[in-house]
């Protein structure tokens, strides 16, 4: 039920449910944009056909890439998450739902364009490559953090706006409401 103590329309449900998705998942991919922009790509050098990390600045340099999308998406869960907790809160559980699955699909984008905006995969390139031949490292992360970072970072700003503002809102909204229908 809404705050009215009506049920939303199915019309409404949907735009609530969709746009919220729709937020995150083109925030995830404009982060995968940033992410590539900010990360710098290790040099290594191809020894019998495998690529290898020229020096320790390299080895550095490939776990920079799953440090740099850590931040950027949690920043981004953050500040997206909230927007959508604040603007999309007529249901309140389609709020949930539309931030777990946009921050998911985001998530996934964010891999995807990144990587495809990074340089190619070294290990494939340095099967081909001559011997000795400097390549650039792979955009990429390592284990699965990175996976949690987005969406931990939604669902943060959606409990604090929750928890927080929006209550506060819906009660000034409440009395609004209520002191122009007694009036």
């Amino acid at each position: 039920m809404s705050e009215h103590g009506r049920r939303p329309s199915l019309r409404t449900v949907a735009v609530q449910l969709g746009l919220g998705v729709l937020l995150l998942a083109g925030a995830g991919a404009v982060a995968g944009v940033v992410w590539e922009w900010l990360w710098t790509a290790p040099v290594g050098v191809v020894a019998d056909h495998q690529w290898v990390a020229e020096d320790e600045a390299g080895l550095r340099g490939q776990f920079s890439a799953t440090g740099w999308f850590v931040v950027v998406a949690t920043v981004t869960g953050l500040l997206v998450g909230g927007v959508v907790a604040l603007f999309l809160d007529r249901v309140p559980l389609l709020t949930l739902i539309s931030v777990v699955i946009g921050s998911v699909l985001g998530t996934w984008l964010m891999l995807q364009v990144g990587a495809a905006l990074g340089p190619e995969d070294p290990a494939r390139l340095a099967l081909t490559a001559k011997e000795g031949a400097h390549l650039p490292g792979a955009l990429g992360v390592s284990r699965r953090t990175p996976w949690i970072s987005m969406p931990a970072g939604a669902l943060v700003a959606l409990t604090l706006v929750f928890f927080g503002f929006s209550a506060g809102r819906r009660h000034h909204l409440e009395d609004h409401h209520h002191t122009h229908r007694a009036g």
